[in-house]
Parts: C-alpha cells; structure tokens; sequence
C-alpha cells in the first residue's frame, strides 16, 4: 500500500475500531515516564508506612441493648404504637446526660465532651437494638467506658419511666382526694336518713357513683405502680477487644501501594498532556498524517562510519524497499530528506544509506547535497587522501560559476555498489543556488530510466532552502528524534510541504538525538565563512603523501565511513557520472 494511502488514512478521523489501538498508544506512552510511576509508588508506601507505625492503634468494643417500653406483662408481645422510637433513642443515648451518668459510674473528672469522643451508638435495621461501640487506646478502658455508658443508658431511661408514673400516681391520687371527701359525707348524710326515704335513695345512688370512681381511680394508680419501669436488657456485653480495629501494617502498606499506583499513573497522565514532545510513531502519524517508513535502532550505529552495517543496514535497505515500491514516489523518483529542527548529522546518515540501498537495488542513484550553508561532505571526504580532491577546486562551470558546478563524484559503497555525489558548496545567494537551471537540471536527472535523485536539505523549520526545493522533489522524507521533536513542529513541516506542492513520503524515526552539533564531533564553521583552504604540504613530502589531517585525534575519514571516492581512471570511458 502505498504511502499516499496511509497519509490518507491518518489524515481521516479515528473510527470507533481505532480507539483501542489509541488506547494502547497512550498507555504505552504512559509506561515511558517509569521514574514519575516508580516515585508515586515509593510515596504511596511511604505514607502507608508512616501511618502504620505513627498511627495510635485503637480498640474498639461493642455493647449491645435490646429496648422495650414499660408493661405490666413482660411476656406479652408489645402493640404496635408501644414500639420504641429508635430515633430519638440513638439521640438520648449520645446525649450529655447519659454522658454525665457515665462519668459519675467510672469515677473520672473528664469533660463530657472529651468523654463521649469515642462513642459511637448505631441502630441496625429494622430491630429495636442500640449499639454502643467504644474506641480507645486500651483495650481494657474501651470495654469499661462502653459499658458505663450502656449501664447510664438503661439507668437514665428507667428513671424516666419511673419519673413519668410517679408524675401520673400523683396526678390521679390529687383527682381521688375530693372524691374521698365527698365519700365521706355522703356517708354521714346517708347515716341520718330513714331508709326507704326517697332522700335516702338519692344519698345511696350519689354514694356509689362516688365510690365506684374512687375504685377506678384506685385502679389506675395500682395498674402504674406495677409496671416494669426496665429500659431494656443488656444481649452483649462490652469485653475488652483482643485485637486493634485499625487496619494493621500490611494491610496500610498495600492500600498505600495501590494509591501509589494511581498516583504515579495520574502524574505519567499529567507529564503526558503537557508534554510538547511527540513519543510513539502513532503521534508522528497523526501529526504528519504520513506513515513512519523505518525506526532505525540504537545499536550498531558508529558515529564514525557514515555508511551502515549490520541491523542498522538492513533498516535502511526496508526504507528503500518502501519507497522504491510507493506509488507516489515511483512516478518522479525524487527524494528530499531533511529533519525539522536541529542539526543535519542523522538525515546526513540516512541520506548516504538510502542512496546506497537504492544502487544496491540495480538504480543508478546520485545523491545530491543542497545544504550550501554548512556543507559537509567536502569536508568529511578530503580527510580520505589528506588533501582536497580534484573535484574540490574544480573550476566553476555552472551560469554565475555557482553550486552545483564541478565534478559528479562517484562513490564507491562496498557490496552495495557505487552512487554520484554532488557536494554542497557556500555560496553567496543559497535562494537562487538551489532555484537554479543548473539545480533544475541536475535534480531532473531522475526523469531518466532507472535513476534515482536523493536530495539532502537544511532543517524545514531552521530555513527555507528545503521548502524551495520541495517543488522541484516532491516528494519528502522526515527524519527525527521523537523523543526531542515537537507535535506543533511536525504539524508546521507538513503545512509548509503541503502548501508547497510536495507531499510527505513517510518518517524515518532514530534515537540519536536532534542537537546541532557538526557531524561527527566536527565543530560548525559560520555560516558566512568561506570554503576552507586545501591544506598545504608540509616541506619535504611529496604531494598526496601528507598525513591525514585529524588522525591523531581520531576524526573520522572516507575509508572509516565505508565510502571512498573512485578515481576518474577506475571509470569506463563515456562514464556520464565524469561530469554534470
């Protein structure tokens, strides 16, 4: 599938069937931040530590009552409006005067305040059951403050019912008292009356309407002294508890691992959305909406040795195989590689390596070095003899006597065959350098059967030379560091490139970093200086037998970078690759 079609895929919106697959990413990214998880779980255990060994541990005991209402039958079942208000029960049994009563049966001087900190008093459902539940320090003080004040509780409620009798016996015992007197004179005024009077009659009928309301009355103070004033009955008594009610040591460290956990993940989270920094190849996909063609690993890369070996070969050769095969980029076979921000080292790399693949594939490739400002190759290449090449002070042929005139160089790659270079070189108007008829044409070699033009650019964002260029490529190649690349730089490449005319090919992803630095320890020469001199033989040694410069400090050359310049001679006569 060609690479068209995967921008065209990232470009339209996620479908339902792509969430767990973002999911994924994300959590994976999550897992990149292991220093902010592994700190959030050390917290988290530490807290729990701290509270497990700081913490005072604390007993709880539990004493239970059973509530009824005063009855003169304590065996008969209790109406349904004699039910007991659990409600206000609860209220009274957490109140100050069952406190005061509790404090007087343990014999302390503590405020009530601080003496009913510890209690708790709940009603199960659905029953007519208090539950006095009381924390303290000590086992044994929990178990006696409990049941002080389950003994308060009942103490406090019997002397209420019994308050309320005696209120009533006294109320109906002040009805009774003019009845008495009444009683007693009519039983006087009876005495003096002849029987079978009709006043007679009268006197005895008023007598014992009298009598019988006394006897009432007589009644109901009897039927109240005989209640069972009891609050109710203690069915569990307060004990000291055997072990604290506190979750233990353990218990705290894994609650405290488990908060550390979510800690860490909500952090890694945090560090993540503001994170500016792209860190998986999804989020160089989205942000390009270009698929990433390779990630070139970390081992078997040598700083030193330009042209790769090894695992790292075989990823660049999977580059070229994925380019040679799109559909966009076999229609002009023109490739433009260039990085966002930083230095040119890595695209430098992958510039060389994929030009070597696509002459490994049987193409005639060149290579084509349009960074005019700080060139490099020149440099790295005259370290291979010890003095400038030929084609390095090759007269000037192009109009104006600017780049690309001189020499086409060829490049022998080893087993992967040899390819052209064009070497950069400063000079005074980059703009129209790389917009030139000789710039034109020499990028147009690619239209030829079986070519290849490989384009290395400056940074897109650092300048425009690359965006000049990219009308006449089209199509580009990214390479970067996503762990230093910004999302908003990626999203500025591909509106510059798109809105240039080009199209993005695909990304190249490394972990080498993106810094500015010279290629391969190389400090950079400013960008106005001139082309540095060939260096002169020193007296005494023939010309091409001087040392080469930077051996001694172990500066890399041609050979070590698995490249080496053909002489003119090695070639066929004819050789189109003698000159542009």
């Amino acid at each position: 599938m060609s690479a068209v079609a995967g921008a065209e895929r990232a470009a339209a919106p996620h479908q339902p069937w792509d969430e767990p697959d973002l999911l994924r990413d994300q959590f994976r990214q999550l897992l990149r931040y292991r220093a902010l998880i592994i700190c959030g779980i050390l917290l988290g255990l530490a807290g729990g530590a701290w509270l497990g060994l700081t913490a005072n541990e604390r007993y709880v005991a539990t004493g239970e009552v059973s509530l009824r209402t005063p009855t003169a039958d304590p065996f008969a079942a209790p109406a349904p409006m004699d039910r007991v208000a659990m409600g206000s029960e609860r209220r009274t049994a957490v109140s100050d005067i069952v406190a005061e009563r509790a404090a007087q049966t343990l014999g302390t001087s503590e405020s009530v305040g601080r003496l009913k900190r510890g209690l708790t008093v709940t009603n199960p459902p659905n029953t007519q059951v208090l539950r006095f539940a009381y924390s303290a320090s000590d086992p044994e003080a929990a178990a006696q403050r409990a049941g002080a004040f389950v003994t308060a509780y009942l103490a406090n409620r019997q002397a209420d019912a019994d308050e309320t009798i005696t209120q009533n016996v006294a109320s109906l015992e002040g009805q009774r008292e003019p009845l008495l007197e009444r009683r007693d004179q009519l039983q006087a005024e009876v005495d003096t009356l002849i029987e079978g009077t009709s006043a007679y009659d009268l006197a005895v009928a008023d007598l014992s309407q009298v009598v019988g309301r006394i006897a009432e009355l007589n009644s109901d103070i009897s039927a109240l002294r005989a209640l069972d004033t009891t609050g109710g009955r203690v069915i569990t008594e307060a004990t000291p508890p055997s072990s604290p009610a506190g979750p233990g040591l353990p218990l705290l460290l894994g609650l405290g691992y488990v908060v550390g956990i979510g800690l860490g993940l909500l952090a890694a989270w945090v560090r993540l959305v503001f994170d500016p920094t792209v860190r998986s190849a999804g989020d160089v996909t989205r942000a390009l909406r270009a698929p990433v063609l390779g990630v070139l690993p970390r081992a078997g890369r040598d700083p030193e040795q330009l042209l790769a070996e090894g695992r790292l070969a075989e990823e660049y050769r999977s580059i070229a195989f994925r380019l040679a095969y799109d559909e966009a980029f076999a229609q002009r076979r023109r490739l433009l590689v260039v990085a966002p921000r930083g230095g040119i080292d890595t695209p430098l790399a992958a510039a060389v390596n994929v030009t070597a693949a696509f002459a490994e594939m049987g193409m005639n490739a060149l290579l084509v070095e349009a960074d005019l400002r700080t060139p490099t190759l020149t440099e790295q290449l005259r370290h291979a003899d010890g003095v400038a090449p030929g084609w390095a002070h090759a007269p000037a042929r192009a109009e104006g006597g600017g780049w690309p005139a001189g020499m086409r160089v060829p490049i022998d790659a080893g087993e992967s065959g040899i390819f052209d270079l064009v070497p950069g070189r400063r000079v005074r108007n980059v703009p129209r350098a790389l917009t030139s008829p000789a710039a034109t044409e020499l990028i147009a070699h690619a239209d030829v059967r079986g070519s290849v033009v490989v384009v290395l650019a400056p940074p897109v964002l650092s300048y425009a030379d690359a965006i000049a260029l990219t009308d006449r490529v089209d199509g580009v190649l990214v390479v970067c560091d996503p762990a230093e690349v910004r999302r908003e730089d990626l999203a500025r490449v591909r509106e510059l490139v798109v809105g240039a005319g080009g199209s993005l090919l695909g990304a190249v992803l490394h972990s080498w970093g993106n810094g500015s630095e010279h290629t391969r320890g190389q400090p950079a020469a400013p960008r106005d200086a001139p082309a540095d001199p060939a260096p002169r033989t020193p007296p005494g040694q023939p010309p091409g037998a001087r040392g080469r410069p930077g051996a001694e400090r172990g500066e890399g050359n041609a050979e070590t970078m698995g490249l080496r310049v053909l002489d003119p001679a090695e070639l066929e006569d004819g050789d189109p690759r003698h000159r542009i």
